[in-house]
């Protein structure tokens, strides 16, 4: 599932800088709640929640939040003081504490770019909702063995090798192998 969750080990707050930061750029935009959900496509509730730190997302909501708010993703979960080339930050964990996705830092491109390491654990997977059209993706696996299972075909990518596609379909990722699989990821835009 996509979900971005608390740390717990308390080095990464991104839900405390979703929460300000959301709060932030729809007063800054002259919304409210209702209405940035409207523009949306989410609940208010939910946009209650977030910026009352009282809840998870989607990584798709979050995008859908940006993109109404005229922002990208990286200026909804990173902390205002940090320079975004250099993020650090856990956005994603899974069921296993093996399995992660840390944003590493962010640079513009036509409209943006994103530089990501992820590790799964044997058995793991991530199902991916489809990108607006526009968006690649780069996965470049440092170790083991990574599935991707996308809407136009299965590839498995192995140590040292990479796979490019476009991200505007359903695609997931899965450890297809029998050790952690670490990989980097460049979102582009």
């Amino acid at each position: 599932m996509s979900i971005i969750l608390h740390s717990q080990d308390g080095r990464d707050n991104v839900l405390g800088h979703v929460s300000s930061n959301l709060r932030r750029l729809r007063r800054d935009a002259g919304l409210s709640q209702t209405a940035l959900a409207e523009a949306a496509g989410v609940s208010r509730r939910m946009i209650v929640n977030l910026e009352g730190g009282d809840t998870n997302v989607s990584l798709s909501s979050l995008d859908k939040l940006a993109s109404a708010l005229g922002v990208d993703f990286v200026a909804m979960v990173v902390d205002p003081e940090v320079n975004s080339q250099r993020i650090e930050a856990v956005v994603w964990r899974g069921n296993s504490a093996d399995s992660q996705a840390v944003l590493l830092g962010s640079v513009p491109a036509s409209q943006e770019a994103q530089l990501w390491v992820w590790s799964l654990a044997v058995g793991e997977r991530y199902q991916a909702e489809p990108d607006p059209a526009g968006w690649h993706e780069m996965i470049a696996v440092n170790s083991g063995r990574l599935r991707i299972e996308k809407q136009d075909g299965v590839v498995t990518v192995e140590a040292g090798d990479f796979a490019i596609y476009s991200s505007a379909q359903t695609y997931a990722y899965a450890n297809a192998g029998s050790e952690i699989v670490r990989f980097h990821r460049v979102v582009v835009r």
